[in-house]
């Protein structure tokens, strides 16, 4: 799994794209849900979103990750206000470090697009969410001038393409998927509730043996 580039990572930590995240940006990624209990970011750059979920609501905890070992150690100094309650570790999205149904909430922010395998990110995040729990995100969606600019940076990406998403999430261990397209068709919300993996497999076991 690639680092962010150079611009992306200053981008990341800068004043402004704290200030949008917070007005704009985090209400309309959580798509009227309440995180709750303990919840995992994944890909969570240097924790802006992170610090502005952790301000609004007190009761939950965190644990924030990214690939980027200078991500994790600015998401760090940035949740320092919220030490009791967050924990900040590099991990790969694509091999989470986590038991089965660890969390009550797994959030991913505009982050998937910098995985080689978000397939694979998105099935070790259905694995970690308990039943009931929540997966909240979004992310780009493949157009020419997204294209053109990761491949200018040289930054490691691949993009998901229009009709890929909605499969991908329901063929995973999820319930009650919804994906919504907007902002010229470029970014794509996308939300689901952890399925009971044991009533999973027994239903398909169930329709094997028919």
């Amino acid at each position: 799994m690639p680092a962010m580039s150079p611009l992306e990572a200053a981008f990341c930590r800068s004043a402004p794209w704290r200030v949008f995240a917070r007005r704009l940006v985090l209400p309309w990624a959580l798509q009227g849900q309440r995180p709750t209990g303990q919840v995992l970011e994944i890909g969570a750059g240097s924790g802006a979103m992170a610090g502005e979920l952790m301000a609004m609501f007190d009761h939950i905890t965190m644990c924030v990750t990214d690939y980027d070992d200078a991500m994790v150690a600015a998401a760090a100094q940035r949740l320092a206000p919220f030490a009791a309650r967050v924990e900040c570790r590099q991990a790969d999205a694509t091999a989470l470090p986590f038991a089965d149904g660890s969390f009550d909430t797994v959030l991913s922010w505009i982050m998937l697009h910098h995985t080689m395998a978000w397939e694979k990110a998105l099935a070790e995040v259905a694995r970690v969410l308990r039943p009931g729990g929540r997966l909240i995100g979004y992310d780009l969606l493949a157009s020419r001038p997204f294209e053109l600019l990761h491949q200018a940076e040289g930054e490691g990406h691949r993009m998901i393409r229009r009709g890929q998403l909605e499969p991908v999430l329901r063929s995973l261990p999820l319930e009650d998927v919804h994906f919504q397209v907007g902002f010229g068709r470029i970014v794509v919300r996308f939300r689901a509730t952890g399925a009971d993996r044991a009533a999973t497999r027994d239903a398909a076991c169930d329709t094997t043996l028919v």
